[in-house]
């Protein structure tokens, strides 16, 4: 199961050429991860980390580039969980835009568990593996 959120490529994200400067697409991949757990999974980030005490730092990282975005370019970022593991989840992220279905740019990352308190990785808590578990890509 995926989830898509919708952004816009924005003045600030854009480099010299024009286009979106290449870490900025990083940031869309979080900002969709934010909105994946607050409109998925019932959870706001903030409360994970806050409440909770549960971070999600990436460990590793790919991305690939077909096309460029261009300022104002309206975006659908769609989010999915590859693997869930006991103390890990790779997320895969696909850029689309308006009108288009082959993606421009497609995301991976690895994040691990991590206790907020001790910065030690440990086992996702099987209440928030209990709502990952139906959005695991098959």
């Amino acid at each position: 199961m995926s989830y898509r959120t919708h952004l816009k490529v924005r003045f600030g994200d854009i480099d010299q050429a024009g286009i979106v400067y290449y870490p900025r697409f990083l940031h869309y991949f979080h900002v969709a991860l934010e909105e994946f757990f607050a409109d998925a999974l019932k959870i706001d980030y903030p409360q994970l980390l806050k409440d909770h005490r549960i971070g999600f730092p990436t460990v590793h990282l790919e991305t690939d580039f077909s096309k460029p975005l261009w300022y104002g370019d309206e975006i659908d970022i769609e989010v999915r969980v590859r693997r869930l593991g006991k103390t890990s989840i790779t997320w895969e992220y696909l850029t689309f835009t308006k009108g288009e279905d082959a993606p421009r740019i497609h995301g991976s990352n690895v994040t691990v568990c991590l206790n907020m308190d001790s910065f030690k990785k440990m086992a996702i808590p099987d209440w928030l593996r209990d709502r990952l578990l139906p959005m695991v890509a098959s």
